[in-house]
């Protein structure tokens, strides 16, 4: 099974951003809702935003009005700009492609290998 690719990954101090990318080799990426996660040290993974195939997106609570997720079919991608990081937000940052059209829990289709995301005070 082909893997999504991730990109973007890095360290910056509080306050900076990075943008992260994601491609998908599905040729019919533009059906599948598409998603983004992650995961801390010693904690679990969780959801940092999601869109549908419709572009409706969805946000967890403390990313929201920092992070944007968007999707350009054309390009078989999705990223994620993140803006006004912070230390806690240091995790490493997973794509994933659900099973459908809609961003449903525990409906994954495939997952990227992760990018490292660190933040500094």
């Amino acid at each position: 099974q082909v893997q999504l690719v991730e990109s973007g990954g890095g360290s910056v101090q509080a306050g900076e951003s990075l943008r992260l990318s994601c491609t998908d080799p599905i040729r019919t990426f533009a059906m599948y809702a598409m998603g983004w996660y992650r995961q801390a040290p010693g904690k679990q993974r969780e959801l940092v935003a999601s869109i549908t195939s419709s572009e409706r997106k969805e946000y967890a609570d403390s990313v929201k009005g920092r992070f944007t997720i968007s999707r350009d079919d054309a390009k078989n991608t999705v990223n994620l700009q993140m803006n006004n990081l912070r230390p806690v937000d240091t995790a490493v940052y997973y794509c994933v492609r659900y099973s459908g059209s809609y961003a449903l829990a525990n409906s994954y289709a495939s997952w990227g290998q992760g990018t490292q995301v660190t933040v500094s005070s």
